[in-house]
């Protein structure tokens, strides 16, 4: 048992300090970047797709609050999108930094955040928090601007 005792725990809190600098270091100002394209909307769709695997379908709303990039028609979800942020903004009585609903058919997220909004609609029990920081990491690699992903591969070294 004094084996045990004797082990240091602060070696994990050390790498977690040292290691912090480097990802703050590496997140870009959103406001700093221009406005994002078309384009930009697809990878993030894309993205989202990819690591998110409860999703069913998603959208990429601008900072003009038009959609960017849809997985199905752009008007529908554009529509969607604006009366769920609606809805939970006059039920909070104050815009939502990120939203989820509940129902028996399936699950819908939205998530603002550098001036951009990930609307998602996914499987019924996906896992909320893991919904809203997928969605979350897309929405900041799109604030960054091109050619910065914040996004780490699963098996990236």
């Amino acid at each position: 048992m004094e084996a045990i005792a004797q082990r240091p725990t602060t070696v994990s809190h050390d790498a977690r300090s040292r290691d912090t600098l480097g990802i703050v270091a590496e997140m870009a100002d959103p406001s700093s970047t221009g406005p994002a394209s078309g384009a930009d909307g697809e990878v993030a769709v894309a993205r989202l797709e990819a690591i998110s695997a409860d999703v069913r379908g998603c959208a990429i709303l601008g900072r003009d609050g038009s959609v960017l990039a849809a997985s199905g028609d752009l008007e529908a979800w554009e529509t969607s999108a604006r009366a769920l942020l609606a809805a939970a903004d006059e039920a909070a009585g104050e815009p939502v930094s990120h939203a989820h609903v509940a129902t028996e058919d399936g699950e819908a997220f939205a998530v603002r955040l550098g001036g951009y909004v990930a609307v998602a609609v996914a499987v019924r029990f996906a896992l909320t928090s893991l919904m809203l920081s997928d969605m979350r990491a897309v929405l900041r690699d799109l604030a960054a601007g091109p050619g910065v992903s914040l996004i780490r591969e699963a098996h990236a070294p």
